[in-house]
């Protein structure tokens, strides 16, 4: 993996004011912590920031500090990263040092390659389950991705991390039965007429039942009123 540096310059003082001054000036406030050594406030350029995540710095990425008028370095990765919930512009960095030397447990995105058999002839869906698996190696061993081939899937098939390909100086440690992908079968549901005509044929037994009971019911009433127009009659 490239590693990116970056100017840092130390902060002499720290807290919110000083945080907010940091911004106004076009710098992120950040800290450095780890490999036993004490934590350093420091900050960092934002338009120098944000050229290193365009030119391929990914959540991964390993930067080479440099501390402005000093000829102090150190490599670290971001551990934490806030943004502005609307700006989307960075409030605060955790940077992590990290020892070239020394194996590191990262989490790495999974890579789906190829179109699984299952969906492209048997119109089954790829349910993607896990998209992240852990790793451990060195800090510029670290891969962008774990490519995983799901061309030969069929419906009901599915892939482990134990079938990860294997990557030289890369230990995955995750659980080799966790699930990565499988193909499954596609829901149906009923089409409108369908389920119109079923509703159509639907009888409602007791409301014909009780209209002919209503009907006997006043059938006597309506005989009694003949009889006597026939009396009047005569």
């Amino acid at each position: 993996m490239k590693t990116i540096e970056l100017n840092v310059e130390r902060r002499s003082t720290v807290g919110k004011n000083e945080a907010r001054r940091s911004r106004a000036a076009g710098r992120v406030p950040a800290v450095v912590y780890g490999a036993g050594k004490p934590t350093v406030p420091v900050s960092v350029d934002r338009k120098a920031l944000s050229d290193a995540f365009r030119h391929g710095a990914g959540e991964n990425a390993i930067f080479l500090l440099k501390l402005a008028g000093s000829d102090q370095s150190r490599h670290a990765m971001i551990r934490e990263f806030q943004r502005d919930p609307v700006s989307r512009k960075p409030l605060h960095i955790d940077f992590v040092r990290v020892l070239l030397d020394t194996k590191i447990r990262v989490k790495v995105p999974i890579e789906v390659v190829g179109v699984a058999q299952g969906v492209k002839t048997e119109g089954g869906i790829l349910d993607f389950v896990t998209r992240e698996v852990e790793i451990e190696c060195l800090p510029n061993n670290i891969p962008e991705h774990l490519p995983i081939d799901v061309g030969e899937l069929a419906i009901g098939d599915a892939l482990r991390i134990s079938q990860i390909p294997a990557i030289e100086g890369v230990t995955v440690v995750d659980d080799p039965e966790k699930v990565l992908v499988h193909v499954t079968h596609p829901t149906f549901e009923k089409a409108p007429e369908v389920a119109a005509a079923e509703a159509a044929t639907e009888i409602t037994e007791p409301e014909v039942l009780k209209k002919g009971k209503v009907a006997t019911e006043e059938e006597p009433e309506v005989k009694e009123k003949e009889k006597e127009k026939e009396k009047k009659e005569k």
